[in-house]
Protein backbone atom coordinates (compact mmCIF):
# COMPACT_ATOMS: atom_id res chain seq x y z
CA UNK A 1 0.00 0.00 0.00
CA UNK A 2 1.69 3.52 -0.96
CA UNK A 3 0.92 6.77 0.64
CA UNK A 4 -2.04 7.57 -1.88
CA UNK A 5 -4.09 4.48 -1.17
CA UNK A 6 -3.41 4.87 2.88
CA UNK A 7 -4.60 8.09 2.79
CA UNK A 8 -7.68 7.45 0.68
CA UNK A 9 -7.95 4.09 3.39
CA UNK A 10 -7.90 6.47 6.56
CA UNK A 11 -10.19 9.29 5.22
CA UNK A 12 -12.96 6.25 4.60
CA UNK A 13 -12.31 4.86 7.81
CA UNK A 14 -12.57 8.47 9.24
CA UNK A 15 -16.08 8.81 7.27
CA UNK A 16 -17.24 5.65 8.91
CA UNK A 17 -16.20 6.52 12.48
CA UNK A 18 -18.14 9.70 11.75
CA UNK A 19 -21.34 8.22 10.41
CA UNK A 20 -21.50 5.77 13.60
CA UNK A 21 -21.11 8.72 15.85
CA UNK A 22 -24.08 10.44 14.38
CA UNK A 23 -26.13 7.57 14.42
CA UNK A 24 -25.49 7.20 18.06
CA UNK A 25 -26.38 10.91 18.84
CA UNK A 26 -29.33 10.32 16.99
CA UNK A 27 -30.34 7.23 19.64
CA UNK A 28 -31.14 9.09 22.70
CA UNK A 29 -32.37 5.90 24.77
CA UNK A 30 -28.56 4.77 24.18
CA UNK A 31 -26.75 7.55 25.24
CA UNK A 32 -29.26 7.86 28.43
CA UNK A 33 -28.57 3.97 29.22
CA UNK A 34 -24.56 4.77 28.55
CA UNK A 35 -24.74 7.57 31.22
CA UNK A 36 -26.63 5.86 33.67
CA UNK A 37 -23.40 2.97 32.64
CA UNK A 38 -20.94 5.48 33.99
CA UNK A 39 -22.47 7.68 36.89
CA UNK A 40 -25.44 6.54 38.82
CA UNK A 41 -24.41 2.54 37.97
CA UNK A 42 -20.83 3.02 39.54
CA UNK A 43 -22.30 5.19 42.78
CA UNK A 44 -24.53 2.75 43.94
CA UNK A 45 -21.96 -0.22 43.45
CA UNK A 46 -19.07 2.02 45.59
CA UNK A 47 -21.76 3.12 48.22
CA UNK A 48 -24.28 0.51 48.18
CA UNK A 49 -22.78 -2.95 48.80
CA UNK A 50 -20.30 -2.95 51.92
CA UNK A 51 -18.36 -6.33 52.63
CA UNK A 52 -17.72 -5.16 55.81
CA UNK A 53 -19.03 -6.52 59.33
CA UNK A 54 -21.20 -3.13 60.40
CA UNK A 55 -23.49 -3.29 63.58
CA UNK A 56 -24.49 -7.11 62.62
CA UNK A 57 -27.43 -7.60 65.34
CA UNK A 58 -27.11 -10.08 68.02
CA UNK A 59 -29.12 -11.31 70.20
CA UNK A 60 -27.64 -13.45 73.81
CA UNK A 61 -29.07 -16.59 75.61
CA UNK A 62 -27.76 -15.84 79.13
CA UNK A 63 -28.48 -18.86 80.99
CA UNK A 64 -25.88 -17.41 83.63
CA UNK A 65 -26.83 -14.60 84.47
CA UNK A 66 -23.48 -13.63 86.16
CA UNK A 67 -21.01 -11.14 86.07
CA UNK A 68 -18.92 -13.00 83.49
CA UNK A 69 -21.66 -13.52 81.58
CA UNK A 70 -22.40 -9.49 81.25
CA UNK A 71 -19.02 -8.68 80.67
CA UNK A 72 -18.95 -11.22 77.80
CA UNK A 73 -22.04 -10.26 75.64
CA UNK A 74 -21.14 -6.52 76.33
CA UNK A 75 -17.70 -7.52 74.59
CA UNK A 76 -20.14 -7.81 71.64
CA UNK A 77 -20.79 -4.09 70.50
CA UNK A 78 -20.25 -1.42 67.83
CA UNK A 79 -18.80 -1.16 65.20
CA UNK A 80 -19.16 -4.68 64.55
CA UNK A 81 -22.02 -5.85 65.95
CA UNK A 82 -25.48 -4.16 67.36
CA UNK A 83 -26.49 -6.01 70.61
CA UNK A 84 -29.86 -5.82 70.67
CA UNK A 85 -31.11 -7.69 74.07
CA UNK A 86 -31.55 -11.23 75.32
CA UNK A 87 -33.84 -13.65 74.78
CA UNK A 88 -35.55 -16.06 76.72
CA UNK A 89 -35.09 -19.48 75.11
CA UNK A 90 -33.43 -21.21 72.56
CA UNK A 91 -36.03 -21.63 70.22
CA UNK A 92 -36.61 -17.90 69.83
CA UNK A 93 -33.01 -17.83 68.83
CA UNK A 94 -33.78 -20.72 66.27
CA UNK A 95 -36.86 -18.25 64.27
CA UNK A 96 -34.83 -15.43 64.65
CA UNK A 97 -31.63 -16.65 62.84
CA UNK A 98 -34.34 -18.15 60.67
CA UNK A 99 -36.38 -14.79 60.07
CA UNK A 100 -33.19 -12.95 59.01
CA UNK A 101 -33.55 -10.52 61.55
CA UNK A 102 -30.33 -11.56 63.72
CA UNK A 103 -27.30 -12.64 62.01
CA UNK A 104 -26.31 -14.47 65.29
CA UNK A 105 -26.92 -15.70 68.56
CA UNK A 106 -24.37 -16.04 71.35
CA UNK A 107 -25.72 -19.06 73.66
CA UNK A 108 -24.02 -19.05 77.11
CA UNK A 109 -24.35 -22.13 79.45
CA UNK A 110 -25.63 -22.34 82.97
CA UNK A 111 -22.61 -22.50 85.37
CA UNK A 112 -19.91 -20.46 83.38
CA UNK A 113 -18.85 -18.01 86.18
CA UNK A 114 -18.47 -20.99 87.87
CA UNK A 115 -16.69 -23.56 85.85
CA UNK A 116 -14.10 -20.41 85.08
CA UNK A 117 -13.24 -19.70 88.41
CA UNK A 118 -12.79 -23.35 88.99
CA UNK A 119 -10.08 -23.08 86.06
CA UNK A 120 -12.48 -25.35 84.08
CA UNK A 121 -12.72 -25.14 80.14
CA UNK A 122 -16.24 -24.16 79.26
CA UNK A 123 -17.89 -23.56 75.78
CA UNK A 124 -19.95 -20.65 74.70
CA UNK A 125 -22.33 -21.46 71.40
CA UNK A 126 -22.20 -18.99 68.48
CA UNK A 127 -25.12 -19.79 66.19
CA UNK A 128 -24.57 -17.60 62.73
CA UNK A 129 -26.58 -17.23 59.85
CA UNK A 130 -24.12 -17.73 57.26
CA UNK A 131 -26.99 -17.33 54.40
CA UNK A 132 -23.77 -14.57 53.29
CA UNK A 133 -20.64 -16.53 53.53
CA UNK A 134 -18.77 -13.34 53.66
CA UNK A 135 -20.25 -12.00 57.05
CA UNK A 136 -21.10 -15.55 58.28
CA UNK A 137 -17.09 -15.79 58.16
CA UNK A 138 -16.17 -12.18 59.26
CA UNK A 139 -18.90 -12.67 62.42
CA UNK A 140 -17.35 -15.71 63.80
CA UNK A 141 -13.65 -14.40 63.13
CA UNK A 142 -14.37 -11.44 65.13
CA UNK A 143 -15.96 -13.81 67.64
CA UNK A 144 -13.04 -15.61 68.47
CA UNK A 145 -10.85 -12.91 68.66
CA UNK A 146 -13.46 -11.22 71.07
CA UNK A 147 -14.18 -14.64 73.35
CA UNK A 148 -10.03 -15.63 73.28
CA UNK A 149 -9.51 -11.66 74.65
CA UNK A 150 -12.45 -11.80 77.36
CA UNK A 151 -10.50 -15.70 78.31
CA UNK A 152 -7.11 -13.93 78.24
CA UNK A 153 -8.11 -11.07 80.71
CA UNK A 154 -10.46 -13.41 82.84
CA UNK A 155 -7.15 -15.51 83.79
CA UNK A 156 -5.08 -12.23 84.36
CA UNK A 157 -7.53 -11.05 86.73
CA UNK A 158 -8.01 -14.14 88.86
CA UNK A 159 -3.92 -14.21 88.98
CA UNK A 160 -3.80 -10.78 90.18
CA UNK A 161 -2.03 -9.22 87.07
CA UNK A 162 -2.51 -5.19 86.87
CA UNK A 163 -2.50 -3.22 83.59
CA UNK A 164 1.53 -2.77 83.91
CA UNK A 165 1.40 -6.14 84.40
CA UNK A 166 0.13 -7.60 81.36
CA UNK A 167 1.77 -5.44 79.42
CA UNK A 168 5.05 -6.74 80.05
CA UNK A 169 4.03 -9.97 79.86
CA UNK A 170 5.80 -11.94 76.59
CA UNK A 171 3.14 -12.01 74.22
CA UNK A 172 3.41 -11.81 70.13
CA UNK A 173 1.95 -8.81 68.55
CA UNK A 174 0.10 -8.84 65.12
CA UNK A 175 0.88 -5.69 63.82
CA UNK A 176 -0.59 -6.04 60.04
CA UNK A 177 0.51 -3.94 57.36
CA UNK A 178 -2.45 -3.19 54.91
CA UNK A 179 -1.12 -1.85 51.54
CA UNK A 180 -2.88 0.16 48.89
CA UNK A 181 -6.13 0.36 50.77
CA UNK A 182 -5.05 0.76 54.39
CA UNK A 183 -8.41 1.98 55.91
CA UNK A 184 -10.07 -1.52 53.79
CA UNK A 185 -12.54 0.86 51.96
CA UNK A 186 -14.78 -1.10 50.37
CA UNK A 187 -15.92 2.07 48.09
CA UNK A 188 -12.65 1.96 46.07
CA UNK A 189 -12.71 -1.71 45.47
CA UNK A 190 -16.28 -1.72 44.21
CA UNK A 191 -16.53 1.70 42.29
CA UNK A 192 -13.01 0.17 40.77
CA UNK A 193 -14.96 -3.33 40.10
CA UNK A 194 -18.30 -1.70 38.39
CA UNK A 195 -16.33 0.64 36.24
CA UNK A 196 -14.37 -2.39 34.70
CA UNK A 197 -17.90 -4.24 34.47
CA UNK A 198 -19.03 -1.52 33.15
CA UNK A 199 -16.49 -1.21 30.21
CA UNK A 200 -16.77 -4.57 29.43
CA UNK A 201 -20.52 -4.83 28.96
CA UNK A 202 -20.21 -1.65 26.90
CA UNK A 203 -17.58 -2.65 24.62
CA UNK A 204 -18.95 -6.20 23.96
CA UNK A 205 -22.42 -4.91 23.67
CA UNK A 206 -22.23 -1.50 21.64
CA UNK A 207 -19.79 -2.62 18.58
CA UNK A 208 -22.50 -5.89 18.28
CA UNK A 209 -25.51 -3.49 18.25
CA UNK A 210 -24.07 -0.82 15.82
CA UNK A 211 -23.60 -4.02 13.57
CA UNK A 212 -26.58 -5.64 13.80
CA UNK A 213 -28.73 -2.50 13.25
CA UNK A 214 -27.15 -2.24 10.15
CA UNK A 215 -28.59 -5.85 9.36
CA UNK A 216 -32.31 -4.93 11.02
CA UNK A 217 -32.21 -1.73 8.92
CA UNK A 218 -30.69 -3.61 5.30
CA UNK A 219 -27.89 -1.47 5.05
CA UNK A 220 -25.10 -4.07 5.88
CA UNK A 221 -25.71 -5.38 1.91
CA UNK A 222 -25.15 -1.79 0.84
CA UNK A 223 -21.75 -1.55 2.51
CA UNK A 224 -20.74 -5.54 1.67
CA UNK A 225 -20.80 -4.27 -2.10
CA UNK A 226 -19.18 -0.99 -1.20
CA UNK A 227 -15.27 -0.80 -2.06
CA UNK A 228 -14.90 -1.10 1.68
CA UNK A 229 -13.13 -3.72 2.97
CA UNK A 230 -14.67 -6.10 6.02
CA UNK A 231 -11.86 -3.88 8.32
CA UNK A 232 -13.11 -0.62 7.30
CA UNK A 233 -16.31 -1.43 7.59
CA UNK A 234 -16.21 -2.97 10.88
CA UNK A 235 -13.05 -1.07 12.65
CA UNK A 236 -14.74 2.48 12.54
CA UNK A 237 -17.48 0.61 14.90
CA UNK A 238 -15.26 0.07 17.43
CA UNK A 239 -13.03 3.34 17.22
CA UNK A 240 -16.57 5.22 17.86
CA UNK A 241 -17.72 2.86 20.47
CA UNK A 242 -14.03 3.10 22.22
CA UNK A 243 -14.38 6.89 22.05
CA UNK A 244 -17.52 6.97 24.36
CA UNK A 245 -16.52 4.10 26.59
CA UNK A 246 -13.16 6.43 27.25
CA UNK A 247 -15.23 9.63 27.43
CA UNK A 248 -17.46 7.67 30.05
CA UNK A 249 -14.09 6.65 31.85
CA UNK A 250 -12.90 10.06 31.88
CA UNK A 251 -16.73 11.46 33.68
CA UNK A 252 -16.61 8.34 35.94
CA UNK A 253 -12.98 8.85 37.10
CA UNK A 254 -13.69 12.65 37.23
CA UNK A 255 -16.95 13.27 38.66
CA UNK A 256 -17.64 9.59 40.37
CA UNK A 257 -14.98 7.65 41.69
CA UNK A 258 -12.31 10.51 42.34
CA UNK A 259 -14.50 13.40 44.18
CA UNK A 260 -17.20 11.42 46.01
CA UNK A 261 -15.00 8.30 46.82
CA UNK A 262 -11.86 9.88 47.32
CA UNK A 263 -9.96 7.37 45.78
CA UNK A 264 -6.26 8.38 45.52
CA UNK A 265 -4.96 7.30 42.05
CA UNK A 266 -1.29 6.25 41.96
CA UNK A 267 -0.60 4.90 38.56
CA UNK A 268 -0.74 7.00 35.01
CA UNK A 269 -3.81 8.45 34.38
CA UNK A 270 -2.60 8.50 30.33
CA UNK A 271 -1.51 4.81 30.75
CA UNK A 272 -4.58 3.31 32.41
CA UNK A 273 -6.59 5.35 29.38
CA UNK A 274 -4.30 3.59 26.82
CA UNK A 275 -4.95 -0.05 28.34
CA UNK A 276 -8.97 0.67 28.70
CA UNK A 277 -8.13 1.17 24.95
CA UNK A 278 -6.06 -2.03 24.11
CA UNK A 279 -9.12 -3.88 26.43
CA UNK A 280 -11.99 -2.20 24.40
CA UNK A 281 -10.41 -3.29 21.23
CA UNK A 282 -10.18 -7.14 22.66
CA UNK A 283 -13.32 -7.09 23.63
CA UNK A 284 -15.17 -5.81 20.89
CA UNK A 285 -13.60 -8.31 18.63
CA UNK A 286 -16.36 -10.61 20.84
CA UNK A 287 -18.91 -8.45 19.92
CA UNK A 288 -18.56 -8.60 16.14
CA UNK A 289 -18.48 -12.35 16.20
CA UNK A 290 -21.64 -11.94 18.22
CA UNK A 291 -22.93 -9.49 15.17
CA UNK A 292 -21.99 -12.32 12.74
CA UNK A 293 -24.19 -14.80 14.08
CA UNK A 294 -27.43 -13.07 15.47
CA UNK A 295 -30.44 -11.65 12.64
CA UNK A 296 -31.49 -9.25 15.29
CA UNK A 297 -31.01 -7.22 18.70
CA UNK A 298 -32.65 -9.62 20.46
CA UNK A 299 -30.19 -12.63 19.71
CA UNK A 300 -27.53 -10.14 20.28
CA UNK A 301 -28.52 -9.28 23.47
CA UNK A 302 -28.91 -13.19 24.68
CA UNK A 303 -26.02 -14.26 23.12
CA UNK A 304 -23.55 -11.40 24.49
CA UNK A 305 -25.25 -12.21 28.04
CA UNK A 306 -24.10 -16.09 27.15
CA UNK A 307 -20.94 -14.95 27.03
CA UNK A 308 -20.39 -11.67 29.35
CA UNK A 309 -21.04 -14.39 32.49
CA UNK A 310 -17.85 -16.19 31.98
CA UNK A 311 -15.44 -13.42 30.88
CA UNK A 312 -17.08 -11.62 34.62
CA UNK A 313 -16.87 -14.90 36.39
CA UNK A 314 -13.20 -16.18 35.45
CA UNK A 315 -11.96 -12.40 36.24
CA UNK A 316 -10.49 -13.48 39.21
CA UNK A 317 -11.82 -9.84 40.84
CA UNK A 318 -14.23 -11.95 43.36
CA UNK A 319 -12.33 -15.68 43.26
CA UNK A 320 -8.67 -15.51 43.31
CA UNK A 321 -7.40 -18.18 40.89
CA UNK A 322 -5.42 -20.34 43.76
CA UNK A 323 -8.83 -21.01 44.94
CA UNK A 324 -10.48 -22.03 41.75
CA UNK A 325 -10.43 -25.42 40.18
CA UNK A 326 -7.48 -26.25 37.72
CA UNK A 327 -9.77 -26.23 34.66
CA UNK A 328 -11.03 -22.55 35.31
CA UNK A 329 -7.64 -21.40 36.10
CA UNK A 330 -7.15 -22.56 32.08
CA UNK A 331 -10.33 -20.88 31.26
CA UNK A 332 -9.32 -17.28 33.12
CA UNK A 333 -6.99 -17.35 30.93
CA UNK A 334 -9.04 -16.83 27.79
CA UNK A 335 -10.76 -13.92 29.84
CA UNK A 336 -9.74 -10.53 28.53
CA UNK A 337 -11.14 -9.11 32.02
CA UNK A 338 -9.08 -11.17 33.69
CA UNK A 339 -5.74 -9.41 32.37
CA UNK A 340 -7.41 -5.84 32.62
CA UNK A 341 -8.68 -6.33 36.02
CA UNK A 342 -4.69 -7.07 37.56
CA UNK A 343 -3.91 -3.93 35.26
CA UNK A 344 -6.64 -1.67 36.54
CA UNK A 345 -5.88 -2.37 39.73
CA UNK A 346 -2.46 -2.31 39.55
CA UNK A 347 -2.28 1.39 38.23
CA UNK A 348 -5.15 2.74 39.74
CA UNK A 349 -4.02 1.43 43.09
CA UNK A 350 -0.87 0.59 43.13
CA UNK A 351 0.59 3.09 40.82
CA UNK A 352 2.29 0.16 38.81
CA UNK A 353 4.41 1.03 35.41
CA UNK A 354 4.67 -0.76 32.20
CA UNK A 355 7.68 -2.55 33.70
CA UNK A 356 5.16 -4.74 36.12
CA UNK A 357 2.32 -4.69 34.08
CA UNK A 358 3.72 -5.80 30.93
CA UNK A 359 3.08 -9.47 31.03
CA UNK A 360 -0.72 -8.55 31.68
CA UNK A 361 -0.52 -6.27 28.67
CA UNK A 362 1.16 -8.74 26.08
CA UNK A 363 -1.64 -11.21 27.16
CA UNK A 364 -4.80 -8.92 26.45
CA UNK A 365 -2.92 -8.06 23.26
CA UNK A 366 -2.61 -11.05 21.84
CA UNK A 367 -5.83 -11.81 23.02
CA UNK A 368 -7.35 -8.61 21.37
CA UNK A 369 -5.65 -9.66 17.90
CA UNK A 370 -7.03 -13.00 17.90
CA UNK A 371 -11.03 -12.04 19.08
CA UNK A 372 -10.62 -8.96 16.21
CA UNK A 373 -9.54 -10.84 13.51
CA UNK A 374 -11.45 -13.69 14.18
CA UNK A 375 -14.95 -11.36 13.94
CA UNK A 376 -13.22 -9.59 10.73
CA UNK A 377 -12.75 -13.63 9.40
CA UNK A 378 -16.32 -14.47 10.37
CA UNK A 379 -17.91 -11.14 8.72
CA UNK A 380 -15.88 -11.61 5.68
CA UNK A 381 -17.28 -14.98 5.44
CA UNK A 382 -20.48 -13.61 6.25
CA UNK A 383 -20.34 -11.66 3.10
CA UNK A 384 -18.06 -13.38 1.22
Amino acid sequence: MNFAELVVWCDRVLAMTVKELKQLLRDPALLLIIAYFFTADVYLAGSGINLSLRNAPIKVLDHDHSAASRELMYRFRAPYFDLQGELTNPRLAINALNAGSLLAVLDIPDGFQRQLLQGQPVAVQFQIDSTNTVLGTLATAYALEITAGFGQDFIAQQRGLGTAQQANLPIIANRPRVLYNPNRIDGWFMSISELLTVITILSLMLPAAAAVREKERGTIEQLAVSPLSPLQILLPKVIAMGMVILLGVGICLGLIIVPIFHLPINGSVGLFFAVTALYVFATSGIGLFIATVSRNLAQMAMLGILLLMPILLLSGAWTPPEAMPQLMRIGMKVSPLYYYNDMGYAILLKGAGLSVIWDSLLGLLLLGIGFFNFGVWRFRRQFG
